[in-house]
């Protein structure tokens, strides 16, 4: 039975679980203002696809399933995701292959569209339609014939608008899979092209040591610079490099932000047991005190202590499941 949920978003970590933590490892917020995203998603048959629209700019931390491939593309004329230090720019699509980790960041208001799916399945869909082997690389930008294109983003905006009309369309088993086909169909006729560019060695490699980056600002506590650049076997300068190509800003930076975004997740708990907040912000790496309120205000719209009041003493009768975690219709 095919699935479809529509959500709006006042708060990034719920985003980033409507997302899916398992593949959005980490979402951190770099713009300022009141956080607003839209996302709606579908499921027919183990085709997932979706469609976001955000209005702050923000870094994720994706790690694609071992058995999935993940198709991004930019909708409208809003700018376009970065994946792995390049831009997506109109008429192009971004694709990772099977277990596949990278840094996709909007600087601004954006709006994409996702499809997931298994690697095999594209694949054998892709020897069958094409009659040759079908190979998807580990990360490439494409340039697909504008009329598949347009065929793709016809199917996916259909579907995503049935979605959001809570029409019930899509609750009629034949035609979801009709729609699910003409998809990949559109999909493997956008990727046949051969005007792609793939990832370089040296990007793969820069790609793989913020990866392992990300594995060192998951310690506690959270290690400094110079113990990550030790760990990483790499220079500050090529780490600061890496850092500003694929994340937009420094190493420095962004240890930060992430510590931030620590303090902000064990105050929001709940938990009796969580350390004072002048012990978190040492145990993330956030040495100057004086400094760190203003900045958790500037970020999150209040102070550590409101977050953690709140946290402990909900108001009276609200769910412990966020509001817009709640699907609006499910189909």
């Amino acid at each position: 039975m095919p699935l479809s949920v529509a959500w709006v978003f006042s708060n990034p970590e719920d985003f980033q679980a409507a997302l899916g933590k398992e593949v959005v490892r980490s979402l951190l917020v770099t713009g300022q203002g009141a956080f607003r995203a839209r996302l709606t998603q579908i499921e027919l048959n183990h085709l997932r696809f979706a469609a976001g629209d955000e209005e702050l700019s923000r870094i994720a931390f994706v790690a694609v399933p071992a058995d999935r491939v993940l198709v991004l593309f930019p909708i409208g004329d809003r700018p376009a995701l970065t994946c792995g230090g390049v831009q997506t720019r109109a008429g192009e699509i971004i694709t990772i292959g099977q277990g596949q980790r990278i840094h996709a960041r909007t600087d601004g208001p954006c709006r994409w569209g996702s499809i997931q799916l298994s690697g095999d399945d594209l694949a054998g869909y892709g020897r069958t339609l094409t009659g040759a082997e079908f190979v998807v690389p580990p990360v490439a930008r494409w340039r697909p014939p504008r009329a598949g294109l347009r065929q793709l983003r016809h199917f996916h905006r259909a579907a995503i608008r049935a979605a959001e009309m809570r029409s019930r369309a899509l609750a009629d088993n034949e035609a979801a899979h009709g729609l699910k086909h003409q998809l990949i169909h559109a999909l493997v006729e956008c990727l046949s092209a051969r005007s792609v560019d793939e990832e370089t060695e040296g990007a793969c490699r820069h790609r793989d040591t913020l990866a392992r980056f990300e594995d060192l600002l998951d310690a506690e506590p959270l290690p400094g610079i110079a113990e990550i650049i030790v760990a990483l076997g790499t220079s500050h300068r090529m780490l600061r490099e890496c850092c500003k190509t694929h994340l937009g800003m420094g190493p420095e930076r962004y240890r930060r932000l992430r510590g931030m975004l620590l303090v902000h997740r064990a105050l929001r708990s709940g938990s009796p047991d969580t350390p004072s907040v002048s012990e978190l912000a040492r145990r993330y790496g956030l040495r100057d005190l004086s400094r760190f309120g203003a900045n958790y205000r500037a970020l999150y719209g209040e102070l550590p202590s409101a977050t953690s009041r709140d946290a402990l003493h909900p108001r009276s009768g609200s769910s412990h499941i966020p509001a817009a975690w709640r699907p609006r219709v499910k189909l």
